[in-house]
């Protein structure tokens, strides 16, 4: 490989490299038919680079720009005394590309004579011959100077137009010839002669006439209309006008050429526009699909308020009874469920209904009723039960990073009364979960390709799924995730949807939208997060119920427990407030065991009917029920551990906190 070279000095093979590429046929097409000749430097560069040349488009083209000035010096020298070839001292190569170039044979040659005329010199020569003798036998328009004379003018002619499109072509500084001399110079080590001077012009060349002559061969005429549009940019009459060169470079390409580069253009912008396209319909998909959730939610809230409206009438007419002791026990039971009282008078469904909240006004007989319909739902325990008739409680979590969630929220299922858990996680979680305890069942297949056909296989054997804790963010898991909850609505299972899941259900909220059998259970980030993806507009701090009951509703009425100071728990209708003691003390898992004891009590809630809630929301009472339990938990176990608890030491808690709270 040659070394390369860098800077404006240009070795003997280097040049001649460059004159071997610069003179070939198709970059001189290239040159005359284009008016910037940037692109065409550059390739000359690219190909100079492929031997070993690294050199830029603008040295190429200054390079080439001193060597055609020191070639019109050498050869005018010639011409007056015929030594300043030695200027040159690439005379011959130079002396072949630019006579071909110009003439097509030589400066020197027939090529002059032969060259083709344009339209308007055609024009020119037949309005002359037209005007000329009326004698068909003599030529018209003979020159009256030789044909060397001629040759030689066209040849001066042409040559000045070729140069002044060079220096129209090269709008370079004084620089850039200054720095060219130099290097001619220390490539020559010829003396200055006074053909070559410090300005880099090259000298001014005689000035000579040029006449039209008539060929001997029919010229045809252009069509008239033509010769009128031609015509009719000067103001002179046809036989006056001149054809003038123009200063700038027009495009000499053929038709072949002319009608590639146009339909290749034709073809960039019809792709550029197909793109622009492509990217207009999605968003206009994307529009109309929001406009379409919108319009359905409209219709849900429609459809809910003419329920409640003719559900209230109903309600109002079985709860007026016709004696008088029945109304007086009918008084009796407001007092004791004084969250139904709004079914007694003519409302919207919406009521905001604070059971239980931090006053110490509320009594222990309000808190001691919706515990009774907790109490109600928990089935007894008799020897006539087999395994796993109390509860087969899913869960679907647990990853390389998380493995203590999943734990968590199967040992409170069981801890509350579940008689099995099931764990579906990855298998790098598997063997973790599985030494915790060994009372789970442990399922290694949450990231397997098939992991949704494998759950789906469960799903009948079990009662309640919890999706969420320990899920992670893996788009995998997420995918499998989401086919487990559409094959769990499509059977009917209860759902309780936490931590990753409820990151899900905001990205896609149409994937758990008016499915009546979930529960959601966000923290006040999730909620939050939850609130801005459904209804576009930020969380009120100042009205929590509100935003509770109006996600519930975009939801499609789905029980929402808002977990907090104090749990907030509402299915679109109405809001219960669980104010149950806790602790100041908020350890990881917490949420976790809530999850999992809701999973359980939800089933017990569903299984146990409307008798034994007194037609109210099993999901609603479960809920209550479940935070209640937790509460309990963290107070026991803050009171033994103080600051140091965590969430084992409440699950240690389960058994006498809901002892306590359920069956004593």
């Amino acid at each position: 490989m040659i070394t390369n070279t860098r800077g404006f000095l240009w070795s003997d093979l280097e040049t001649r490299a460059l004159l071997e590429i610069w003179g070939e046929a198709d970059v001189q097409s290239a040159l005359d038919g284009n008016f910037r000749n940037s692109h065409v430097y550059r390739d000359v560069a690219c190909r100079l680079a492929e031997l070993g040349f690294e050199r830029t488009p603008e040295q190429c083209r200054i390079r080439i720009k001193g060597l055609k000035r020191q070639y019109y010096q050498a050869r005018e020298g010639l011409k007056k005394n015929g030594h300043a070839r030695k200027i040159c001292k690439y005379y011959e190569e130079m002396d072949r590309i630019l006579s071909c170039r110009q003439g097509g044979h030589g400066l020197d040659g027939p090529g002059v004579a032969e060259r083709p005329l344009t339209p308007a010199e055609m024009m020119v020569a037949a309005a002359a011959a037209a005007a000329g003798d009326e004698s068909h036998h003599q030529p018209a328009m003979v020159l009256a100077a030789p044909p060397s004379a001629r040759q030689s003018g066209l040849r001066n002619s042409r040559q000045a137009d070729a140069e002044e499109q060079d220096d129209e072509e090269d709008d370079d500084d004084d620089d850039d010839d200054k720095e060219e001399d130099e290097d001619v110079g220390e490539l020559e080590s010829s003396p200055p002669d006074n053909f070559q001077d410090d300005s880099g012009e090259c000298s001014s060349y005689a000035d000579h006439a040029i006449k039209v002559e008539c060929p001997p061969f029919a010229i045809p005429l252009p069509p008239a209309e033509s010769f009128k549009q031609i015509n009719a940019h000067t103001n002179a009459p046809p036989l006056l006008s001149q054809a003038k060169r123009s200063k700038k470079r027009h495009a000499n390409l053929t038709l072949d050429k002319m009608m590639e580069k146009f339909l290749q253009q034709s073809m960039d912008t019809e792709e550029k526009f197909y793109k622009y396209e492509e990217q207009r319909l999605k968003i206009e998909d994307k529009r109309r699909e929001a406009e379409h959730a919108r319009e359905l939610q409209m219709l849900q809230m429609l459809g809910q308020m003419l329920a409640g409206i003719s559900s209230t009438v109903s309600q109002r007419s079985q709860f007026i009874p016709s004696n008088p002791s029945q109304r007086s026990n009918h008084r009796s039971y407001g007092e004791n469920f004084n969250y139904n009282s709004m079914t007694a008078t003519l409302s919207p469904p919406i009521v905001i209904e604070r059971s239980f909240s931090v006053h110490k006004t509320h009594s222990i007989k309000e808190m001691e009723n919706i515990f009774q319909l907790v109490r109600n739902v928990i089935p007894p325990l008799t020897a006539k039960k087999h395994k796993g008739q109390d509860g087969r409680i899913g869960i679907v979590g647990g990853c390389q990073e998380y493995t203590g969630a999943p734990y968590f929220a199967a040992i409170s299922a069981l801890k509350v009364g579940a008689d099995l858990s099931h764990v579906f996680c990855t298998k790098d979680a598997a063997t973790v979960i599985k030494s915790y305890s060994p009372e789970l069942i442990v399922h290694p297949v949450l990231d397997s390709p098939d992991a949704v056909r494998e759950v789906e296989s469960w799903l009948p054997r079990l009662h309640s799924v919890v999706i969420g804790p320990g899920l992670g963010r893996d788009d995998l898991l997420l995918e499998h995730a989401k086919g487990i909850i559409e094959k769990s609505k499509i059977k009917g299972i209860p759902v309780v949807i936490d931590a990753d899941g409820l990151w899900l259900i905001a990205q896609q909220p149409s994937l758990i939208q008016g499915y009546p059998r979930a529960i959601l259970t966000p923290n006040a980030m999730e909620f939050s997060r939850l609130y801005e993806a459904m209804l576009r507009d930020p969380v009120d701090n100042n009205d929590y119920h509100g935003c509770l009951l109006r996600l519930s509703q975009a939801l499609g009425n789905l029980t929402i427990v808002q977990k907090g100071e104090r749990d907030l728990i509402s299915d679109g209708e109405k809001v219960l407030v669980c104010s149950h003691e806790g602790s100041s003390r908020r350890c990881g898992g917490q949420g976790d065991i809530l999850s999992g004891s809701l999973g359980v009590l939800a089933h017990w809630a569903f299984l146990a009917g409307p008798e034994k809630t007194n037609g109210q929301n099993p999901f609603l009472v479960a809920a209550f029920g479940a935070c209640s339990l937790t509460r309990q938990c963290n107070n026991q176990a803050f009171q033994k551990f103080g600051r140091s608890m965590t969430a084992s030491d409440m699950v240690l808690e389960i058994g006498t906190a809901f002892n306590k709270l359920f069956e004593t």
